[in-house]
């Protein structure tokens, strides 16, 4: 740590986030210790939710997940020193906020320290999280993604570690809404019906509602749906959120930060498994992760699950009309069970139109040399795009 952070024998060069108070680095002296480094675009809900994660390890300090400190090491512009006031001030709002330890000067890490976090642990701009043992010996270049998926059960973040985690996972829907939604945890525990759901065009969703929701009362079923927007295009998004409140079409996350989180996750999902080495396996948790986040960027898409047992995973190409054709495969119900009856129909629309799928992956992480498409065995095409979606606040880290 010393050879990262410029510390003279006059100076405390850390912040202590609890206590306000300057510490030295020997506070770390033997810890785990996770250096959150980014610029000073911290994007509102990606903090917020870090904050949540590391505020809630500290409420059971004594389990051995707990067991780790995080210091903020903000990569800023030395080209321009001093520092502006505008980029000062901005750093001292960052830093009032965080509850962990902090650089207390920015200037505190070097040009050469800035080169060799930018060229070894491929830092760009978006957030990563470097894990370093006791030792200091590094365990992990970037444990983001299993902080989004697992939050601080993830400890001590090793491939070890997160290789474990991934044996114990199945695909349900707890893995999807987890740390999210307590309502919809609670649906689970009762059993019901759910459709989690999303898009941009309004007209969709109003029929998908209106189709659901008809074919659950012919058949006398307990069904709740909340929509949770879509990967990007976030203005659309709070648009489509507004007008489902003021129809009372159905639950919605009004909180953007649950919409950045809830997608952020499945992306972090993939990353964890390319991360690993195991981007294009053939399992089929990752097949229905690859899907649902192709189906966020393209139209609209539903998923619909029994408590925790996800039946669909389906496009708004297939979707609906699968809830249209309920007079053909009602009679299926009482044997199949609807969630059953459902699938059936459903996957013989969707076998016969299979939506585009498609993937755009930042110059952050490292991006596999193939990658099978989760709706045939076929390798996909590889493209290099240039995109914009028009949205001044697009979804901040997002794959999209």
């Amino acid at each position: 740590l010393k050879a990262l952070i410029y510390d003279k024998d006059d100076k405390l060069p850390l912040l202590d986030g609890a206590t306000k108070r300057q510490v030295s680095l020997d506070v770390l002296r033997r810890k785990n210790v996770l250096l959150l480094i980014s610029s000073l675009e911290f994007a509102n809900d990606e903090l917020a939710i870090l904050e949540q994660i590391y505020n809630e390890s500290r409420i059971h300090a004594t389990r051995l997940e707990s067991q780790y400190e995080v210091v903020w090491i903000p990569i800023v512009d030395h080209s321009i020193i001093p520092l502006p006031e505008e980029m000062q001030t901005k750093f001292e709002n960052l830093q009032s906020t965080m509850p962990w330890y902090s650089v207390q000067d920015p200037l505190f890490i070097k040009k050469p320290v800035i080169r060799f976090i930018k060229e070894v642990w491929h830092f760009r701009t978006k957030p990563i999280l470097v894990v370093l043992d006791p030792q200091g010996k590094v365990v992990s270049p970037n444990a983001i993604h299993m902080m989004w998926i697992w939050g601080s059960t993830a400890f001590p973040f090793t491939s070890l570690r997160e290789e474990a985690l991934w044996r114990e996972e199945t695909w349900r829907l707890d893995l999807l809404v987890d740390g999210i939604d307590p309502t919809v945890l609670t649906w689970i525990k009762e059993e019901k019906y759910i459709f989690l759901y999303g898009g941009d065009d309004i007209e969709w969703i109003r029929r998908f509602v209106k189709s659901a929701s008809s074919v659950a009362s012919a058949s006398r079923i307990p069904l709740e749906m909340v929509y949770v927007g879509k990967s990007n295009k976030r203005e659309q998004v709070k648009r489509v959120t507004g007008i489902i409140n003021a129809e009372k079409l159905s639950n919605v996350w009004q909180d953007q930060a649950m919409v950045w989180f809830f997608w952020s996750r499945l992306e972090s999902m993939l990353f964890s498994k390319i991360q690993l080495g195991r981007g294009d396996d053939q399992d089929p948790m990752l097949q229905q992760i690859k899907k649902l986040l192709s189906y966020g960027r393209e139209g609209g898409w539903a998923v619909l699950s029994r408590g925790s047992n996800i039946a669909v995973n389906g496009h708004s190409s297939t979707v609906l009309p699968a809830l249209g054709g309920y007079d053909e495969w009602k009679i299926n119900v009482a044997e199949k069970g609807f969630d059953g009856a459902f699938k059936e129909y459903h996957d013989k629309l969707h076998d016969a139109a299979h939506p585009c799928c498609r993937f755009e992956f930042p110059n952050t992480i490292r991006i596999p040399e193939n990658m099978r498409c989760p709706e045939c065995p076929r390798l996909m095409e590889k493209y290099t795009a240039f995109l914009c979606c028009h949205d001044e606040q697009g979804i901040p880290g997002s794959l999209f």
